[in-house]
């Protein structure tokens, strides 16, 4: 299993090593998963779930802005994203936050292998819950889900993304 935080271009977080051996040495090239969070918890659901699913042959990718995740999107398949509609456009422009987990579910929907997509939402009002909700129904997201704050959230998320794989997938992981 690879975490990736990109905070800039090359980042691997991994400690260095050869990427086509780490490739060929276990079931870590299964299935891509796009891990975007715009939280800046040193312990948040995002940092956690590499390592739950892992074990599994998923390869979790972290981008922590909408530009880091687009150079994922561009460098690698990728085969289920979560996107936090919270994600800021770039790490180092906080103004621009919440505009780029939007832009992430436009890119990914436009794609022509478009993986599944869950919207991590954490709005503050409930007129902002109704817009964030009709923005990502508008992008034909596999579910909604409130940003995961607790263990029980963390396991909800990890049934969310099972029936995800099972119905996109048909319960097998993707060759390509």
């Amino acid at each position: 299993m690879q975490s990736v935080r990109q905070d800039h271009p090359g980042s691997s977080g991994n400690g260095g090593g050869d990427p086509a051996a780490r490739a060929s040495t276990g079931p870590a090239n299964r299935l891509n998963m796009l891990l975007s969070d715009a939280s800046y918890r040193t312990d948040s659901w995002a940092e956690r779930l590499p390592r739950l699913l892992g074990p599994m042959g998923v390869q979790a990718h972290l981008a922590g802005s909408g530009q880091q995740a687009t150079q994922l999107i561009q460098s690698m398949p990728i085969h289920v994203a979560l996107v936090d509609l919270g994600l800021p456009i770039e790490t180092c422009d906080p103004t621009q936050a919440a505009e780029g987990g939007y832009r992430l579910l436009d890119i990914l929907s436009r794609l022509a292998n478009r993986p599944p997509m869950v919207a991590i939402i954490s709005a503050r009002t409930p007129r902002e819950e109704v817009r964030q909700l009709n923005a990502a129904l508008r992008h034909g997201v596999f579910a909604v889900m409130n940003r995961p704050r607790t263990a029980g959230d963390v396991e909800t998320l990890l049934e969310v993304l099972r029936r995800c794989v099972t119905r996109h997938y048909k319960g097998r992981w993707p060759t390509a």
